[in-house]
C-alpha cells in the first residue's frame, strides 16, 4: 500500500514468554525477537531496514495467541462471541544505518456478535484461524461476527500502518518519494 519495497523473511522465533513479561508488552518483545532473528540471518548483508509485527489478543485476562488446531480455535471463538476484547500489535523498525529499532504499540477493542454454534463450526471450517491471534481474520470472513471496532482496523489486521508510517517518518524514510 505504502509503495515500499520489501522482501518477506519469516524468523524463526520460540514464540513462548515469561508469565513475568506484562501481557501488553508481549507483542513488542516477540516483534523485537523476530527482528533480531532475521538480523542474525542476513549476518554479513546489508541491512537496510527491517519491519516486523505481533499481535496477540487480550481476553478475560488471558493472552490468546494463534490456535494450535481446530479445537482450540473454536474454543477462542465461543470465547470471543458475544463480548469484546483488546488486540495489541507492536510494530517494531529496525534502521540498518543507525544500528537502532523503533516501536509502537497499537491496542484496539473489537465486539463480536453473539455466535450460534452452528456459525463459529462454519467460521472455524473455513481455516482462517490458520496462523491467525485469537482465531481469527478480521479482513475477512469474520468481518460477518464483527459488531465494532475502537481504534486502528490496521491494528488488528496485524500491522498498524499509522504507526509503522510515524516511525518511519522519524527515521527519515520517505514514503513520498
Amino acid at each position: 500500500m505504502l509503495r515500499i519495497p520489501f522482501r518477506v523473511i519469516i524468523p524463526n522465533i520460540d514464540e513462548t514468554f515469561s508469565s513475568a513479561v506484562e501481557q501488553e508488552q508481549v507483542p513488542e518483545l516477540l516483534a523485537r525477537q523476530k527482528v533480531a532473528a532475521v538480523i542474525e540471518t542476513l549476518k554479513g548483508q546489508e541491512i537496510p531496514w527491517i519491519v516486523s509485527a505481533d499481535t496477540v489478543i487480550l481476553f478475560d485476562g488471558k493472552i490468546l495467541g494463534k490456535p494450535q488446531n481446530h479445537e482450540q480455535a473454536m474454543e477462542y471463538l465461543r470465547m470471543l462471541q458475544g463480548n469484546t476484547h483488546s488486540v495489541v500489535t507492536a510494530v517494531v523498525v529496525y534502521n540498518g544505518h543507525t544500528h537502532e529499532s523503533a516501536s509502537r504499540i497499537c491496542k484496539t477493542k473489537v465486539t463480536f456478535s453473539p455466535m450460534s454454534d452452528d456459525e463459529i463450526n462454519w467460521y472455524a471450517e473455513t481455516g482462517e484461524w490458520h496462523g491467525a491471534a485469537g482465531g481469527y481474520r478480521i479482513q475477512s470472513l469474520a468481518s460477518c461476527f464483527i459488531s465494532r471496532i475502537e481504534g486502528s482496523y490496521s491494528c488488528v489486521i496485524g500491522l498498524p500502518i499509522s504507526d509503522l508510517y510515524d516511525i518511519l517518518k522519524e527515521q527519515g524514510y520517505s514514503v513520498l518519494e
